[in-house]
């Protein structure tokens, strides 16, 4: 069991990184201009928007990766270490920021603000997007994991629909992780919508900017779809919008269903190897640490 829950750890990690990657090319286009430049975009190679070197990930992978480092320094998960973390990584200049995250970071700065006002504005993906290395980490003791959770959240993002959002993509990894079973992590998301009839994909009309709602829509959709790894996140990030942060949540979640072993080398290999290395470090650790929260929330 642990070498196959290392498996799927590491297909979701390394799911998400490539699909960060594959989908940045495709971000803001609709699939009408994807296909006009690229036929079929199925090959990570750069460019886009933000004219990356092919391999480079976005504010996606490198918010995750600075949310594990935080976890792995601190022994256990301290919000305000998170929140000195991703300070750290906005001082760096990343190629993207989102504006609701660059206005709760310097909230954090300016005031000492841990939790961003609520508001409609905030309904964005942010927190649901950097939230992997806690579901790794709270696998040993889940009873901690809303709260970890909507803390990070809600440092930039305030809102019920992203609060309900990244509890439920947390408790479908959960389910991968513990059963690998596709339907009953479907199902978790299916009675959310049960309960929320706004978020039904069943009519997707290809809904897929960075609206949390809409992410979802999305995801579930071409999860629900897919057969295999590569096809789940091609015709994800073909539909466009927001698709590195779409990519890398089905790319999380197909990657965690499928494992490692079934990412394409051909993406793989692309990556950044600073990117590979850090992944794979902190999957392995995050799967060992004690679940701690150090500070009150």
């Amino acid at each position: 069991m642990k070498n196959e829950l290392l498996r799927r750890a590491l297909g979701s990690y390394l799911g998400f990184a490539v699909g960060d990657a594959l989908g940045a090319t495709t971000e803001f286009m609709n699939p009408r201009e994807i296909k006009e430049h690229y036929g079929v975009h199925n090959r990570i190679i750069g460019g886009g928007w933000l004219k990356l070197r092919a391999g480079r990930v976005t504010d996606d992978t490198e918010m995750c990766l600075a949310l594990g480092a935080s976890i792995i320094e601190q022994k256990g998960f301290r919000l305000t270490s998170a929140a000195d973390h991703f300070v750290n990584w906005m001082k760096s200049k990343p190629v993207d920021i989102g504006s609701t995250v660059r206005r709760g970071l310097r909230d954090y700065v300016t005031m000492g603000r841990t939790e961003s006002p609520y508001s409609e504005q905030s309904a964005g993906n942010g927190g649901a997007m950097r939230n992997l290395p806690l579901v790794l980490y709270s696998l040993k003791d889940w009873s901690k994991f809303e709260e970890m959770s909507l803390a990070q959240s809600r440092l930039t993002h305030n809102n019920e629909h992203s609060d309900r959002i990244t509890l439920v993509f947390g408790e479908m990894m959960r389910e991968i992780f513990t059963s690998g079973d596709k339907l009953k992590s479907l199902a978790i998301g299916n009675r959310l919508i049960r309960e929320f009839p706004k978020y039904s994909y069943s009519n997707y009309k290809g809904e897929c900017s960075g609206y949390v709602v809409d992410t979802f829509k999305t995801v579930m959709h071409f999860f629900a779809e897919g057969e295999y790894f590569e096809d789940t996140l091609v015709n994800t990030v073909n539909q466009g919008g927001d698709a590195d942060t779409n990519g890398a949540i089905v790319g999380m979640l197909a990657g965690a269903l499928y494992g490692v072993n079934n990412i394409p080398s051909k993406w793989l290999r692309k990556l950044e190897t600073k990117v590979v290395d850090a992944v794979s470090e902190q999957t392995g650790k995050l799967l060992n640490l004690e679940v701690r929260v150090h500070d009150a929330i």
